[in-house]
């Protein structure tokens, strides 16, 4: 599908796509989803203030994302797939800001060091770099800095065609929110809605030191995603009041 079409096609969004001009593409592919409900005292440890935690019928949640980046670039200019390529690895929470809900990044990997940096450079969002390795049933990844673990093997099940409201607010989120050390920035995205399929776990190891009061246990919700194309606009940046989050 072309980016003039998802881009007209809005009538599942929560509000207007921007007016002004986007400024890249990329695709989120093969995308595996682990939920867990969590604790809201021990999840604004890692939350600045600015931003107001969104909950769903009263309770917070996090998701691990392990998903396949593929074919980003700016406008106007080609992909270059040594960089552009990679599988990513985030775990977000769900926030609220400026009347939008959105996503809010507690750590971000990628599978290639150069990737990560140029991301970052240009986002400001937490990339770092973890050796990843996927292959169809299995997506792995070892951080020896931060003594992170990842191993998920798995199998795709049958599409969801009748999505409940958690899977939809859990998925449906066109804003990503991050801080640095002065300022929130925002980021406008817009992609069609997810197409989700049950997957089945045949063996989870995860292992983040820094979250396991928020990681802990089995996932309370699993899915399965092809993927997206999103269509990104800059950053917005927000002078930052107060700071409170430990460090990615």
């Amino acid at each position: 599908m072309k980016i003039r079409e998802i881009l007209n096609r809005t009538e599942h969004r929560p509000w207007k796509i921007p007016t002004e001009s986007w400024k890249f593409y990329q695709e989120w592919n093969n995308a595996i989803f682990l939920h867990w409900q969590v604790e809201l005292s021990e999840l604004k440890k890692f939350v600045p203030k600015e931003l107001e935690i969104d909950l769903f019928e009263g309770k917070p949640w996090i998701s691990v994302v392990a998903f396949t980046m593929e074919k980003i670039r700016p406008k106007n200019l080609p992909s270059f797939s040594p960089i552009s390529d990679f599988d990513e690895i985030n775990i977000r929470t769900y926030i609220k800001s400026n009347n939008k809900t959105g996503v809010y990044f507690l750590s971000i990997e990628g599978g290639k060091n150069l990737s990560c940096k140029v991301a970052k450079g240009m986002s400001e969002l937490p990339y770092r770099f973890s050796k990843i390795k996927r292959t169809e049933n299995q997506y792995e990844s070892n951080n020896l800095e931060f003594n992170d673990k990842l191993n998920i093997e798995f199998t795709i099940g049958k599409e969801i065609t009748e999505k409940t409201e958690l899977d939809k607010w859990l998925t449906e989120r066109y804003a990503l929110f991050q801080d640095t050390e002065k300022s929130i920035n925002e980021f406008e995205i817009h992609h069609l809605e997810w197409a989700i399929n049950e997957i089945d776990l045949k063996n989870l190891d995860i292992i983040y030191p820094r979250f396991e009061k928020l990681i802990k246990n089995e996932p309370n919700k699993i899915q399965y995603s092809k993927g997206v194309k999103v269509i990104a606009w800059g950053k917005n940046k927000k002078e930052k009041t107060c700071y409170n989050k430990e460090l990615k």
